[in-house]
């Protein structure tokens, strides 16, 4: 008797731990329309652009996802919208769980992909140039978007300066000259984090492929805050070489003239003296370790940001990263980018 006793309270207790192991989903709350309760959503950009200029720009995005969310089964109270430090911190905070939501590069996501997981990838206007040939790219100034055309990839320019150094080494290639190793290491360089895919990543493998260097071999390089940062320290003439994605100058036309006092365009001023190979687009990245985070909640997120993208007030948030548009993803997309950080592992061993 004794036995059958303890073997109904040990099934008892089996039973127990099963039923409290069903979904996450089963065990939030719920509001009276059915949707799933959701007190704060963290969403996080990386620092591309002034954080402050990011932060304006996307402040509309908090009552769109509401919105949107709220269509598709959860009611989001807050929508909390910040700019990471750097990259790594917006990798970090998502591998944390500090961030639901990152909107980050490829580079990034496959840097953390052991605690954030791809669920879209953004489209671009196509632009008019997309050569691997940078004198083409200084024949046809000014670079343009295309309307009709939009790609899932883009290019990281060698952009060079108005100081002397940055105008003789733009001078070699209009005139059909090769650039050697001397003549990049003699530049000073602004450069991007080490996760940042057109800031610091690809253009080490161009440098690899060039002539077997890497960016850590140049002997004057500062990392930049953001793309803004590196193209003031350009115009003030205090580095001679910076690297962007292919359509970072279109971003700071305005600003070259107005914030960086210069007295002729950015198309007059510049030049491109080396291209990458094309690079895959930014991600939207959900947390896996987020108390929040779901499958359904991934799916939501993923229609949440294909609607947001065709509505006027949402293409304008979007247009601070100079996204278009969002396509589902999958991890396989970024198998490019994951070699890419095979390769520059190699290279700090």
């Amino acid at each position: 008797m004794k036995n059958k006793f303890n073997f109904i309270i040990a099934l008892l207790f089996i039973i127990g731990i099963i039923s409290g192991c069903g979904t996450d989903e089963a065990n939030k709350e719920t509001s009276e329309n059915g949707n799933t309760k959701i007190d704060t959503l963290n969403v996080s950009f990386v620092p591309s652009r002034d954080p402050e200029e990011i932060v304006t720009a996307t402040e509309p995005l908090k009552g769109l996802l509401k919105d949107e969310l709220g269509n598709l089964g959860f009611d989001v109270e807050n929508v909390e919208i910040n700019v990471g430090t750097t990259y790594e911190a917006v990798g970090e905070a998502l591998s944390a769980g500090t961030a639901d939501v990152g909107l980050i590069p490829g580079g990034t996501y496959v840097l953390y992909e052991d605690g954030a997981e791809v669920i879209l990838t953004a489209t671009r206007a196509a632009l008019s140039n997309d050569s691997d040939n940078p004198k083409e790219w200084n024949d046809n100034k000014p670079t343009e978007g295309l309307e009709d055309k939009q790609a899932t990839y883009y290019r990281g320019l060698f952009i060079a300066g108005p100081s002397k150094k940055g105008k003789e080494l733009a001078d070699k290639i209009n005139n059909g000259e090769e650039l050697t190793w001397e003549d990049l290491n003699s530049a000073n360089w602004a450069v991007q984090s080490t996760s940042s895919s057109s800031g610091y990543i690809y253009p080490t493998l161009w440098l690899q492929d060039k002539f077997g260097k890497s960016i850590t071999d140049l002997d004057n390089v500062v990392q930049a805050n953001g793309y803004g940062d590196s193209f003031a320290k350009l115009a003030a003439e205090q580095v001679d070489i910076m690297v962007a994605y292919a359509d970072a100058r279109r971003d700071n036309v305005d600003k070259w003239t107005g914030d960086f006092s210069r007295t002729a365009s950015i198309w007059d001023e510049t030049n491109v003296i080396g291209v990458t190979q094309p690079i895959f687009n930014d991600t939207v990245s959900v947390s896996k370790n987020s108390e929040n985070m779901s499958d359904d909640l991934k799916k939501a997120l993923q229609d949440a940001f294909i609607n947001i993208a065709q509505k006027e007030e949402g293409k304008e948030v979007i247009s601070i990263y100079s996204h278009e548009g969002y396509q589902k993803a999958k991890a396989s997309d970024y198998d490019g980018e994951r070699d890419a950080q095979e390769f520059l592992k190699g290279l700090k061993n």
